[in-house]
């Protein structure tokens, strides 16, 4: 009894000891936010804010002290740790109202370094004070680089999307007009554009001149919308907007380094300081990838997913998520950070947002020339680790999308006419396999005239590295074939993200002036390296793509190889590239024999020119009568000797040199199997073979070391018959 009184007094005592304990709490929680107060009501950076918040309209610049002090003292917080969300709000919103004149403007403009975000509102106010009139033109233009400089840190675009009319109307301005292009440029989505937009641009157009900044915007316009713009846009105009010079990269990329985040701007891609500056006074190298992250922080992006269900893309970690959130994603800040997430190129190919990859184009195209191009002091060449990185992020992007990004494409079309065929080759010709098809009217300027020099002039390891990328090439451009033509076989779709699209015929034009390419490096290349086998090998390799592109991949061409590949494969040192070549003519006779079946039962289907069957079939009799009827340099064949050249030779029965037998590829299997047939005989007579049951056994030996390809070609076009008489009865079938 005495325990439960016990227990029932100390369960009365614990309200009492709770109540105490919260009311100590609470007297501590307002001594340390009265503390605070009292510590910020002194912290000379506050006052200096509270000063240009409450500083009077009209209040004079010269001889002000608190001025000077007070903006010295923001100055040195900006360009040290950079200036909060609510500082950057109040000393905007200070500069734009111009209340102390437009002296101190560019000042205070030049002092807005962001420490984490820009909020939009601020950004929205500043630019609604343009329409005052009374800023100048100098300062308007200062105003617009720094919001293109910090455009990627602004929290949110949606009230700057909802004043696009405000903005464009400044596009009338001269001085105004290549940076609100380029603002412009970043805040259009298909809604944005109309009419009469498209015509004030053309009329712009007319007066200035077809400007580089109209042309990018109205490109845009008809990407969105190509019904309204009925101007040609040049195809291979150079990537992006002009790379204004900002008074805020340094100071950005140095503030955010002191705070440990990485710079988030789309003008300043990914810099790095550099110890050495050249004339050209080139300071950043932008040949790192930036990482995944969102624009704000995570607070940020917790009420702005609440309150507009948006899911920034980093915070998905799987493509089920992916799937949820398919149309809330927000993009990254920087678009070049989508090269290195697998999820994020997942979004890329299966939304196909245009502003998303004109974005990453801009980025990619703007970070490729400067460090490829148009560097003075070498750029890649200096920083070769990192550019190896960055085009392996670049080339896993391509592979993962199974397509390259239209301003690498416009970027090697200008660095091959001044690569040395060395620098980063597996990467560089990694990149040109994925080129989409070219017009055939193109494809020598841009292509093959910056070829051709590198192939002559580098070493044979560079010859079968190009040979290997053109076989690619070509590969990618029969699957785009196979997997986007038409229903009606009339017009091909060339690349899933463009709306370029080129005519059946226009398509086999360019295979077939790509074909004839390869043939005709690989023929010079041959003589030029003595026919080495590593550089036939790859030459192979094409060839075994280029006689199936009628039954493999649906395309209406046949294409042989020029005798200045075929001859050196056949007489080949080496086995296996002759078996490589009976297996490569084995599959061009199923693909004519097919074509040809189907040429007679449809019309539609596609006509086979008499010289095509012409040079395969006299490419098979110099075949079987070289390795099988014992008939070399004939009348006729492609290889002839002069009779009197052949006698000084002093070659016994010089006409067999080239047999199954006496061939120099497969002579040492004919002295294996001679010796395995007769182990008794001292003598070694390889003519012995020819005869009928030997010459059987002979080519089942042949057939059991893995030639298939000859076994094929032998299957296919050869008939053999055995007769009575000891010897061979083949007869050749045509």
């Amino acid at each position: 009894m005495a325990a439960t009184i016990n227990l029932s007094d100390s369960e009365r005592s614990s309200p009492n000891d709770q109540s105490v304990s919260s009311r100590s709490s609470n007297r501590s929680l307002r001594v340390a936010e009265k503390e605070r107060r009292k510590n910020e009501a002194e912290d000379p950076f506050v006052l200096a804010l509270k000063y240009f918040t409450d500083v009077e309209a009209g209040t004079p610049v010269y001889g002000n002290d608190d001025f000077e002090r007070n903006l010295v003292l923001v100055e040195k917080v900006a360009y040290s740790k950079g200036l909060s969300p609510e500082a950057i709000s109040v000393m905007l919103e200070f500069a734009m109202s111009l209340r102390m004149g437009s002296s101190p403007c560019v000042r205070v403009l030049k002092c807005l370094i962001p420490a984490t975000v820009v909020p939009q509102e601020a950004v929205v106010r500043a630019v609604v004070w343009l329409g005052v009139g009374k800023i100048p033109i100098s300062t308007q233009v200062l105003f617009i680089k720094w919001v293109l400089t910090v455009f990627d840190m602004i929290d949110t675009k949606d009230q700057l999307r909802a004043v696009y009319g405000f903005i464009f109307s400044y596009v009338t301005e001269e001085n105004l007009c290549p940076f609100i292009c380029h603002l412009l440029y970043l805040l259009t989505r298909k809604e944005s554009v109309r009419v009469f937009r498209v015509r004030k641009l053309l009329e712009l157009q007319s007066k200035l001149g077809r400007q580089p900044f109209l042309l990018h915007l109205l490109s845009l316009y008809k990407v969105f919308c190509p019904e309204l713009v009925t101007l040609s846009i040049p195809s291979r105009m150079r990537s992006g907007f002009r790379n204004h010079i900002s008074p805020w990269k340094s100071a950005l990329i140095a503030v955010q380094k002191r705070n440990g985040l990485q710079v988030a701007s789309s003008m300043s891609l990914a810099f790095t300081i550099k110890d050495k500056t050249n004339s050209r006074k080139r300071k950043h190298c932008h040949l790192e990838v930036p990482a995944l992250r969102s624009v704000v922080n995570k607070e940020a992006q917790t009420e702005k997913c609440s309150s507009r269900k948006v899911v920034p893309l980093v915070q998905l970690h799987s493509f089920a998520q992916l799937l949820e959130n398919m149309h809330h994603i927000e993009l990254p800040a920087q678009m070049g950070s989508l090269l290195g997430s697998s999820l994020a190129l997942q979004y890329l190919d299966c939304v196909q947002d245009e502003s998303a990859l004109l974005r990453l184009n801009f980025w990619l195209g703007y970070a490729l020339h400067e460090e490829f191009l148009f560097c003075g002091d070498g750029g890649a060449i200096q920083n070769s680790e990192d550019a190896l990185q960055f085009l392996n992020k670049l080339l896993s992007a391509h592979h993962f999308l199974q397509e390259g990004f239209s301003s690498s494409e416009a970027f090697l079309y200008k660095f091959l006419n001044v690569w040395d065929g060395s620098l980063l080759r597996p990467q560089i010709l990694g990149l040109l396999s994925n080129i989409p098809v070219v017009p055939s009217s193109q494809i020598g300027r841009l292509l093959f005239e910056p070829l051709t020099q590198l192939f002559f002039t580098s070493s044979l390891f560079f010859k079968c590295g190009l040979v290997e990328c053109l076989n690619n090439m070509l590969l990618k451009w029969l699957t785009w074939h196979s997997v986007y033509a038409l229903e009606d076989d009339l017009d091909i779709s060339l690349n899933s993200h463009t709306s370029i699209n080129m005519t059946l015929s226009g398509f086999k034009d360019s295979v077939m002036e790509l074909v004839n390419f390869v043939g005709q490096l690989a023929s010079v290349g041959l003589q030029i390296e003595g026919c080495q086998s590593l550089l036939l090998s790859f030459v192979l390799d094409f060839y075994e793509t280029v006689c199936d592109t009628f039954l493999k991949y649906g395309l209406p061409l046949v294409v042989m190889p020029p005798s200045g590949v075929f001859y050196p494969a056949l007489f080949a040192l080496d086995p296996v590239s002759v078996d490589r070549l009976a297996y490569i003519m084995h599959r061009y006779k199923v693909n004519l024999t097919s074509a040809k079946a189907q040429e007679k039962l449809t019309k539609q289907a596609f006509h086979i020119s008499r010289q095509t069957f012409h040079e395969f079939n006299h490419y098979v009799v110099d075949m079987v009568s070289c390795l099988w009827n014992s008939k070399m340099f004939q009348p006729g064949m492609g290889v002839q000797l002069g009779e009197e050249l052949l006698l000084k030779s002093k070659v016994p029965q010089y006409w067999t040199s080239f047999d199954l037998i006496h061939h120099p590829a497969f002579m040492s299997y004919a002295v294996d199997f001679h010796q395995k047939c007769w182990p008794g005989k001292k003598d070694m007579d390889l003519s012995s073979i020819k005869h009928s049951k030997p010459w059987s056994w002979y080519l089942e030996y042949l057939f059991t070391q893995g030639y298939d390809g000859l076994k094929q070609f032998v299957q296919s076009n050869i008939s053999r018959q055995l007769t009575a008489s000891d010897g061979q009865g083949d007869t050749q079938q045509r």
